[in-house]
C-alpha cells in the first residue's frame, strides 16, 4: 500500500490518479484506492481539503494527480443576475458547501434544496458532475488555498 504524506506543485504527467468525490477530498487520513487499482493511504496534514489538479507524492516518490469524480449535484440557473444571488444567499444561509460558477450554483444533491430553489423561481438541473465547492472566506491564504479555489483555473468543474 502506498503512503501518501505530502501535496506537491504538479510538474509532468502522473504515474496515477485519485479520483474522488468532495467528501473523501475533504479527509486528511484515509485508506483510498487509486484508479490503478493500487490501494493508498492518506496521511496528510489536518484540515488539507485536495482539489481537482493536485498532486501528491507517495513515500516511494510515484505522482498521483487527484481528480474530481463525477458526483450526483444539482446545478441551478436563472433568468437574471437577481434570482441567481438570492439562491445563493438562501443557501448560504443554511452553509450549504457550493460551487459558484460564472452564471450557476452547484451543491450536493438535497430534495429538500432542489424544492426550496424551485420554489424561489430558479431553473434546477440533477445531474452527474465534479463539484469543486468554494473553499471558504475563513481559510484566508494560510493551508492549501494557492489560487486552487480561483474558479477561473476551473470554470467548467
Amino acid at each position: 500500500m502506498y503512503e501518501i504524506e505530502e501535496r506537491i506543485t504538479c510538474r509532468g504527467s502522473a504515474d496515477d490518479r485519485l479520483v474522488a468525490p468532495f467528501e473523501l477530498r475533504q479527509k486528511s487520513r484515509a485508506r483510498v484506492t487509486l484508479a490503478s487499482g493500487a490501494e493508498a493511504g492518506l496521511f496528510l496534514p489536518r484540515g488539507t481539503v485536495l482539489r481537482h489538479g493536485d498532486c501528491l507524492r507517495t513515500r516511494c516518490g510515484r505522482v498521483v494527480r487527484v481528480e474530481a469524480a463525477l458526483e450526483h449535484v444539482l446545478t441551478a440557473r436563472a433568468q437574471g443576475p437577481g434570482a441567481l444571488l438570492r439562491a445563493a444567499y438562501h443557501l448560504g444561509n443554511r452553509h450549504v458547501p457550493l460551487q459558484v460558477g460564472p452564471d450557476w450554483l452547484r451543491l450536493g444533491f438535497d430534495p429538500v434544496l432542489r424544492d426550496m430553489l424551485l420554489g424561489l423561481g430558479v431553473d434546477v438541473a440533477e445531474e452527474q458532475a465534479p463539484f469543486e465547492p468554494e473553499a471558504g472566506a475563513y481559510r484566508g491564504t494560510h493551508g492549501h488555498h494557492q489560487g486552487h479555489g480561483d474558479h477561473a483555473a476551473h470554470p467548467d468543474l
